[in-house]
């Protein structure tokens, strides 16, 4: 729940693995003369999911990749009009979360402890794969802290050997200018 000033936006982003379905229900408090517009979108800005001047309604769409997406809720008044801030409320589910087990429940004639079995079961699977796609990303940042660090040394190795070849010149070229002008022997 969150409050929307007039003619602003505000968006939420999350995380979603592919092939995920995505399911919300929002509320937004009315206002006469005020409308509040929704969007949910790609980081690419594809469309997933957007209607004009809700009040009270619900949402899905389907993740295709693994990406960001973000819900945006947009207010607009009038010019002529001076607007209120509006309350609006929004509930997202993603993945298991979205499964209704009682219907599954009721469709396979399952006991209430074999449905809350199910449940878990498909939690703990969710659970798996999220910690495998946490080790996958894990193991891609390390190579490139790694792939880092080694570019680091290498550039700071080569500056040394800059600064010691300008030092060495440097001395060399004032020691030559000394003895022309025979302020040395």
């Amino acid at each position: 729940m969150f409050h929307l000033a007039p003619n602003t936006q505000k968006c939420l982003k999350e995380d979603i693995q592919a092939n995920q379905l995505v399911m919300g229900e929002y509320e937004v408090s009315d206002v006469p003369g005020q409308v509040i517009d929704y969007i949910a979108r790609d980081t690419k800005g594809h469309i997933l999911s957007q209607k004009e001047q809700i009040t009270k309604g619900k949402f899905s769409f389907m993740s295709e990749v693994y990406e960001t997406y973000e819900i945006c809720f947009i207010s607009k008044v009038p010019t002529h009009k001076r607007g209120i801030v509006q309350e609006v409320s929004l509930v997202t589910k993603k993945g298991v979360e979205t499964k209704s087990y009682e219907g599954i429940g009721e469709a396979s004639k399952l006991k209430p402890l074999e449905v809350d079995l199910k449940r878990l079961e498909d939690l703990s699977d969710s659970i798996v794969r999220d910690f495998a796609l946490m080790r996958v990303r894990e193991e891609e940042m390390r190579d490139t802290n790694e792939k880092t660090n080694s570019r680091v040394l290498f550039f700071s190795i080569f500056s040394m050997c800059c600064l010691l070849g300008l030092a060495t010149w440097q001395v060399l070229y004032l020691r030559r200018y000394f003895k022309a002008k025979k302020l040395i022997e």
